[in-house]
């Protein structure tokens, strides 16, 4: 039985980021909303309490009843989940008379715990929160504090229940991952969660699960869906069918690439040539949204009708990853948006669904791909859009406009991978703008197209910044795109980060 760690979510925008760091200690966790605790589950070995975008004294803040969860499983608080603690107990948690936000330094660390075993007096943490805890009940005994928070950490005496005003998750807490291994040792979880256990134990489960029906899956040339191929085709190997469609907005020679990299894995592909179906279909059109509902229904009617020419299949893989089933329920429970890779294709098809991926992090999928034996150049590649070059054409398509954004952006990725950039920068792409503007090439005046080039550094695409590159690699991209894209003759560099804007154009 594969034992684990339940994070609470009270909907703060690091929940992940605490999911992620107990898998990086080696130990699975399953992130739930703050009302649906899995009650019966014997295989829960302690309890995460998450942060919140609310105060505790709010009318509409979320006050679930902890009782049976406190004496029966350690439970680490953390910001808002220690404020709910100390308040749900008696205790007094107030505004404060500044919001404390940013670096601290802990002082009178009680050593002799567990919490805060080998770390020491004025490790830095990371503060985020406008309420404070003010009063503590009888019970509650401070084990750290900082210059501005008397109470940064207690213990509830008599029970395994720990809590911090602070962050352990996130980086700017100097000894954050300790402190939750210290957590984990309390909780005695066996921590043997590795890539290598997830792809015995996924193989085993997919081999049951899917006995001998046959299953299609839609590749899209990323990491998550090469993944689930691989795995898929590990459990059930010629059962598994691959298909991969090009819808004409591919990056340059991706197609005959990614194909390549697929047959390099022992992979039954049908690879598709459908450009001139779509380029049909978008013809005119300039609207963003517009073109991605022609993409995705376009992709959905060449798929199906592939799907249809095979026999008795029964299932359909998606590479649905677990930030995806995360976000796809508020923390009440209710869809908010949905996450299917090929949305429509299961009610469509009349398929059952099998996702492999879904309990994974995305750089645990890397992981994952990895230890499979995949290529690192497909395993790292960076984050391509669905509707691909579609939305990085602004305004109309057209083959020669297509044409000219996949030679500026092939030069583009090449160039980051010739200057060692490549893998420090989370996604970049040329997008061609709707722009003429005057040149002059040779002794002729020129009126021609401007390329933007776009770069980001990021962790998870929620937040991202512009991605600080040399000059001279942007004087020696921007001169060979001019020299060699016939139709260019103009090349800027978007220096804007997310927010406010967004990481793509459209």
């Amino acid at each position: 039985m594969q034992e684990k760690i339940i994070i609470l979510d009270f909907g703060s925008q690091t929940t992940q980021l605490i999911g992620r760091r107990v898998r990086e200690l080696n130990t699975y966790c399953e992130i739930v909303p703050y009302n649906k605790f899995p009650f019966g589950d014997e295989s829960v070995k302690g309890v995460i309490l998450s942060g919140s975008p609310f105060s505790v004294n709010d009318a509409d803040a979320f006050k679930p009843e902890l009782s049976q969860i406190r004496r029966k499983y350690p439970v680490l608080g953390i910001c808002y989940g220690a404020q709910y603690l100390a308040y749900s107990s008696g205790g007094k948690v107030e505004k404060g008379d500044f919001r404390e936000y940013g670096r601290a330094h802990l002082s009178k660390i009680n050593t002799n715990v567990p919490l805060f075993d080998g770390i020491s007096e004025g490790t830095q943490v990371w503060m985020s929160h406008g309420d404070t805890i003010t009063v503590i009940p009888d019970n509650f005994e401070t084990i750290a504090s900082t210059a501005d928070v008397a109470v940064a950490s207690y213990k509830i005496k008599g029970e395994e229940t720990w809590a911090v005003q602070f962050h352990p998750e996130v980086f700017h807490t100097t000894d954050g991952t300790r402190l939750l291994s210290n957590f984990l040792n309390i909780c005695k979880v066996n921590r043997e969660w590795s890539p290598a256990s997830f792809i015995d134990s996924t193989v085993a489960e997919l081999k049951a699960t899917l006995g001998n029906d046959k299953v299609i899956l839609a590749l899209s040339g990323g990491v998550d869906s090469s993944v689930t191929a691989v795995l898929l085709n590990r459990a059930i190997g010629k059962n598994l069918t691959c298909v991969f469609v090009d819808h004409g907005l591919l990056r340059k020679n991706e197609f005959e690439t990614v194909l390549k990299d697929y047959e390099h894995l022992g992979l039954n592909v049908i690879g598709v040539d459908a450009k001139a179906r779509f380029y049909k279909e978008l013809a005119g059109v300039t609207d963003p949204e517009t073109k991605r509902k022609i993409i995705g229904k376009g992709f959905i009617q060449v798929f199906d009708e592939e799907a249809h020419k095979l026999k008795d299949i029964k299932w359909l893989g998606q590479g649905t990853i677990y930030p995806d089933i995360i976000e796809s329920l508020s923390i009440t429970g209710h869809v908010i948006k949905s996450h299917h890779n090929v949305g429509g294709l299961p009610e469509k098809m009349n398929l059952k669904l099998v996702e492999p991926l879904r309990l994974l992090f995305k750089d645990e999928v890397r992981r994952v791909g990895l230890e499979l034996g995949m290529k690192e150049s497909l395993i790292k590649r960076h984050p391509f859009p669905g509707p691909g070059l579609g939305i990085r054409i602004l305004g109309d398509i057209t083959p020669e406009k297509v044409e000219i954004i996949q030679n500026a952006d092939d030069i583009f990725i090449r160039t980051l991978r010739e200057y060692n950039l490549y893998d420090k920068v989370w996604q970049a792409g040329a997008i061609l703008l709707p722009v003429k503007s005057v040149g002059v090439m040779g002794d002729e005046r020129t009126y021609e197209n401007t390329v933007a080039l776009r770069a980001v550094t990021s962790t998870d695409a929620m937040t991202a910044d512009w991605a600080h590159l040399p000059y001279d690699f942007l004087a020696k991209v921007s001169n060979e795109i001019i020299n060699k894209v016939r139709g260019v003759n103009r090349v800027v560099y978007d220096i804007s980060s997310k927010p406010p804007a967004t990481i793509e154009w459209e």
